[in-house]
């Protein structure tokens, strides 16, 4: 099953996708109806079923009217967190294959990357109720910092490149008592500025832009191990980039569920009420082929299993003066 959320007479709705031309409109927002299952003790899918109406919308057009929007949102964006795990997959055969070379070395020998995508290969799938190796983790920023499908990445004057990230995102909801439950999943753009990140690993925090996008659509239920789709970036009419990529646990070093204990184990994170977007992170860039986005470049990611593909155009923001921080 899979879901969007719309706007619709003023409102935010979910809606249950019923072919790439019609979606289903639901009683409520996707928000409300996690919360509903929550308390109810139920499925979220059981739950979309008492919840959707005779409303059929087409989706197209609510691609072409711009009333698409995240599935998964928060009344109040501060209360929706966003982040992400970094150096997570494997990548394809190859590139497996040369970063398993790159650690056998030495330890004295190892980059602080490479140590820590080591740790994950040795240590990322743990028993089932163990604790595995810690990943790479990083914030992003609340739920402003979100941009809907379909709709505009801002890119910062202050940005050496902007560049795409094709990854899943795990969507969650706090319940009342502080647990934590999955949502879904949905195709992802953690979108980061990959020239500062190569300068030093100790600017990835600077390196993440803030901005980003997921969606359109959240897939409910049960993941595929193995997932394969296309990044792509056109320019135009014109495709200037196109690559496959692969995610899932299956080419993942680490397990979804060692990745998501070591997001949810700080109690500051299990907050009543609050919605978590969390990157799995990639191995596919087009940075890594020597692309450079320009104003106006679409970003397209497409995964099958998700339905349609997550695109958003890049606009690059004016120069700006330098923030000047005032005393009171």
């Amino acid at each position: 099953m899979r879901l969007i959320q719309c706007e619709h007479h003023g409102r935010i709705h979910a809606a249950r996708v019923e072919s790439d031309r019609e979606v289903r409109l639901l009683d409520s927002d996707t928000y409300t109806l996690s919360r509903r299952a929550i308390s109810a003790g139920q499925s979220l899918a059981a739950t979309v079923e008492s919840a959707l109406t005779e409303t059929r919308l087409d989706y197209q057009r609510l691609v072409d009217e711009k009333r698409l929007l995240p599935p998964l949102t928060h009344p109040d964006p501060a209360h929706c967190l966003v982040t992400g795990t970094g150096l997570t997959h494997l990548g394809s055969a190859d590139t497996r294959s040369a970063m398993h070379a790159k650690t056998q070395v030495s330890e004295a020998e190892l980059t602080d990357s490479m140590r820590m995508f080591k740790l994950g290969v040795d240590g990322g799938k743990p028993a089932a109720g163990s604790v595995g190796a810690q990943p790479e983790w990083f914030y992003k920023g609340d739920g402003s910092c979100v941009v809907a499908p379909e709709t505009e990445i801002p890119v910062p004057p202050f940005a050496e490149d902007a560049g795409e990230e094709p990854e899943l995102a795990g969507l969650y909801v706090i319940g009342d008592d502080g647990q934590p439950w999955r949502v879904g999943y949905a195709i992802g753009n953690e979108f980061s500025d990959h020239v500062t990140e190569r300068f030093n690993y100790l600017w990835l925090a600077h390196s993440k832009l803030r901005a980003c996008s997921f969606g359109p659509e959240l897939l409910i239920g049960e993941l595929p191990k193995h997932l394969e789709g296309t990044s792509r970036i056109v320019r135009g009419n014109e495709t200037v980039w196109e690559k496959p990529f692969l995610t899932g646990e299956a080419n993942m070093a680490h397990s979804l569920a060692n990745l998501e204990h070591h997001h949810f184990k700080y109690a500051g994170f299990r907050r009543a009420g609050d919605v978590h977007v969390h990157f799995f992170g990639t191995a596919t860039l087009s940075f890594a082929d020597g692309v450079q986005t320009r104003d106006g470049d679409r970003f397209e990611i497409a995964l099958s299993e998700f339905g349609r593909p997550l695109r958003n155009p890049l606009r690059f923001e004016a120069d700006q003066p330098a923030i000047e921080v005032k005393s009171l």
